[in-house]
């Protein structure tokens, strides 16, 4: 059980949203997939869930081609999108009925199903209400059982936790991994702790490109390996002058006179005390940051105007 993707391609008239990527998510393992907004990731995940159709490339579930055999693919493939659209005038299990009925399944199975998704993603309590009575929080837990519906052995989550209070994340976050034991999962979000959680591999896509692809203890490991200072001005300075020290990873302008400088050079302290000399700045502090996965996705989808 995995999802390959392989060299996926779509491209809108002249604009690019996804180039080239290629990517395997593991059985048995949670990879979160992120980017800055734009960065093509809902339109790679609505390709391998067969809603869109590639410019070229493909995704394989199971080893299975999206592009030849979508409908096969659909039935292995569970998705909630990001806004978890629903008929808010149905009762849970009404809802959670008409989805397995979608699916072809019939009523035995259907109600067993049902019932094990109600416990799974504790729903015990709410699921004699309509969906419109629902919080914010229960009806993703909805939108999982939904996705969950058919027993797939791939599932794919958009921002699961956006907008949920901290005792719900945590909540979902036990569902994802108790499901992910027996699954493919892949998790899209902008939440650096979210990743840090649940996640196993990372792949990091900007402007529709890969930029990373690693497991998450690499990663961390190269975020420890780096220097983070927040450098602090008394007056506002130009931050280009920063831009040229040696194995900089990112200088990110705060304000006018707060800059934060993430290097791979254990000499950066020194370096920006000669940049300070040379020019005469108003310098009023050099803190140590430490490094962190936020710097890494930062570092790697920055945009170069920000050197």
């Amino acid at each position: 059980m995995s999802l390959e993707v392989i060299g996926l391609v779509k491209q809108y008239g002249a604009q690019l949203a996804v180039n080239d990527v290629s990517f395997v998510a593991p059985s048995g393992k949670i990879t979160g997939f992120l980017g800055p907004n734009g960065a093509g990731k809902s339109t790679t995940m609505k390709i391998a869930t067969g809603y869109i159709r590639a410019t070229r490339g493909d995704v394989k579930v199971n080893g299975i081609s999206v592009s030849e055999r979508p409908l096969e693919v659909k039935k292995s493939v569970g998705y909630l999108p990001e806004n978890n659209p629903m008929y808010l005038d149905m009762y849970v299990k009404e809802y959670l009925a008409f989805i397995g009925k979608a699916y072809g399944m019939n009523k035995s199975v259907r109600t067993g199903r049902i019932n094990e998704l109600i416990e799974l993603c504790g729903l015990e309590v709410e699921y004699h209400k309509k969906l419109s009575m629902l919080s914010k929080g229960y009806r993703q837990r909805v939108g999982l059982a939904k996705a969950l519906m058919p027993d797939p052995s791939v599932l794919i989550l958009d921002e699961p936790t956006t907008g949920l209070d901290p005792n719900q994340i945590i909540e979902i976050r036990k569902v994802i991994r108790e499901v992910a034991h027996q699954k493919t999962v892949i998790l899209s979000t902008h939440i650096m702790q979210e990743v840090e959680a649940l996640c196993n591999q990372v792949v990091i896509i900007k402007k529709g490109s890969l930029v990373a692809n690693d497991t998450l203890s690499n990663l961390q490991s190269k975020a420890s390996n780096q220097m983070s200072l927040h450098v602090t001005f008394d007056a506002p300075v130009d931050a280009s002058l920063f831009g040229t020290m040696r194995n900089l990873i990112s200088m990110t302008p705060v304000s006018a006179n707060e800059i934060i400088i993430n290097s791979e050079n254990e000499s950066l302290r020194q370096e920006i005390l000669i940049i300070v000399s040379q020019h005469s700045l108003p310098l009023a502090s050099i803190k140590n940051r430490g490094g962190s996965l936020q710097e890494i996705f930062q570092s790697l989808t920055r945009e170069e105007s920000q050197l």
